[in-house]
């Protein structure tokens, strides 16, 4: 039991040094679906599914769609499901959606709405890493 929460101390931690590889600016809609590898940041809006390893939704970014990520960090707006290892649900953040994670923190003031399942194990979320490199989208400035 201390192990497991020892290798989610390094992920999370290991994670927070990661350089962020991709943003998504706050002028920025894009529609689709989002793959990606490494850290990504999100200031704009998404309207489609995302899977990749760390992600970032800012307090200004909005998400409908559901989310399959290694760790999410959650300031913004989430319309959909979310299935990541660690899960960080920050004051400003609105989830309205099922959760499933192996780690969830939230802060006072954090506006959860929808079911949280804690998994019993760990969850295997990028079953292809070479598939994770393609980004499919419509990009438009709004």
């Amino acid at each position: 039991m201390f192990n497991k929460k020892n290798s989610f101390d390094q992920d999370s931690k290991k994670a927070e040094k990661e350089a962020i590889s991709s943003i998504i600016d706050t002028k920025m809609v894009m529609k689709g679906e989002l793959l990606f590898e490494g850290k990504a940041r999100i200031d704009g809006t998404i309207e489609g599914n995302i899977k990749g390893e760390h992600l970032i939704l800012s307090e200004g970014g909005k998400i409908t769609g559901d989310v399959q990520v290694s760790t999410f960090v959650c300031h913004g707006t989430l319309e959909g499901n979310i299935k990541s290892s660690i899960l960080t649900a920050r004051k400003t953040c609105q989830i309205h959606g099922r959760i499933e994670s192996n780690n969830l923190n939230v802060e006072p003031g954090a506006k959860l709405d929808g079911e949280i399942k804690v998994a019993a194990q760990d969850l295997h979320l990028i079953s292809d890493k070479s598939s994770s490199t393609a980004i499919k989208s419509q990009t438009a400035n709004g």
